[in-house]
């Protein structure tokens, strides 16, 4: 494992040019930005401190992909936070997530590849060259205009990348992102230069057209069936799912987690319920299971009335 010394800690690698714009932005540094910069140095220094000689042994073995499923697991658990409404702890998980960002930052360094210092300049460079509305001359009164001119702003930046890439609006769209995740992105963009339904009647008659399409395939409709068909049929009707809530400005994602969240709450109060009866709810019949769902609803129905 490479060793961080002193001197490279201190050496910033492909440092990018400055441009003009951020020149221009005048931000007013405030105390409260200050004490944040003295604990985020703080804290670079505790994670290069982990990795450095005499540190944690865990730390030592961490690469960047043996970090991914943790920079994924604290993002989910910092929505988890959000949801519950408490701030200590959504602000705490935000730190953990911040970590992941320090943690890869400090690898990437090691490697000679880039500092936390080009990860920071980045952003706020990028920042400050997606909002000219404020740091330049053009004009945005509202969220629409800032959409618009945020999109030509990254149209512009994919083709200055001179890459195939760079030639389409879906060119950069992560493929690592959960298939949910993708499907609206890809969608989105599309939107964004007209390619989409006119209403929602039109998505929900094409969601009706999979569905029946999928339909088509199954016994005894259909004798046979390639599964990678009925597998491309059921892509079809979810990505068609997630331009229904694309359509109605609900993120898919977060609808998901909550449609997944109610199921595991009512599912957990049959069992419950089946245990009051002194059984399990894997030995009741398939018609007690259905009507202590319906009970489950309506117990969940009364508890937030």
């Amino acid at each position: 494992m490479a060793k961080r010394g002193r001197a490279s800690r201190r050496r910033p690698a492909n440092k990018a040019k400055k441009p003009a714009a951020r020149a221009r932005a005048k931000i007013r540094v405030t105390a409260r930005d200050r004490a944040a910069g003295k604990w985020f140095a703080k804290l670079v220094a505790l994670q290069a401190r982990l990795r450095g000689p005499g540190g944690c042994p865990w730390d030592h073995e961490q690469t960047h992909q043996s970090l991914r499923r943790f920079l994924i697991e604290e993002a989910y658990e910092v929505l988890d936070a959000m949801e519950q409404g408490d701030p200590r702890e959504f602000a705490s998980e935000l730190g953990d997530l911040l970590l992941q960002v320090v943690f890869h930052s400090i690898l990437a360094e090691e490697a000679g590849a880039f500092t936390i210092s080009d990860v920071i300049e980045s952003v706020h460079t990028k920042m400050v060259r997606r909002h000219p509305h404020v740091f330049g001359d053009v004009s945005a009164k509202t969220s629409s205009e800032v959409l618009k001119n945020w999109e030509e702003i990254k149209r512009e930046e994919r083709a200055e990348k001179g890459s195939v890439a760079g030639e389409s609006i879906l060119g950069d769209v992560p493929r690592s992102l959960p298939g949910v995740l993708e499907a609206r992105e890809l969608t989105k963009r599309a939107a964004k230069i007209g390619f989409d339904w006119e209403n929602l009647g039109g998505i929900l008659e094409k969601l009706e057209e999979e569905k029946r399409e999928l339909e088509a395939l199954l016994p005894p409709a259909a004798e046979s069936a390639a599964a990678e068909k009925i597998e491309e049929e059921i892509g079809d009707l979810l990505f068609t799912g997630v331009n229904v809530a694309r359509f109605l400005a609900v993120d898919p994602e977060i609808a998901l987690k909550r449609a997944n969240r109610k199921f595991k709450r009512r599912f957990q109060w049959m069992e419950a319920a089946a245990r009051r009866e002194g059984s399990r709810l894997a030995d009741l019949p398939r018609e007690r299971m259905e009507t202590l769902w319906n009970e489950a609803k309506s117990h969940a129905a009364a508890a937030t009335s």
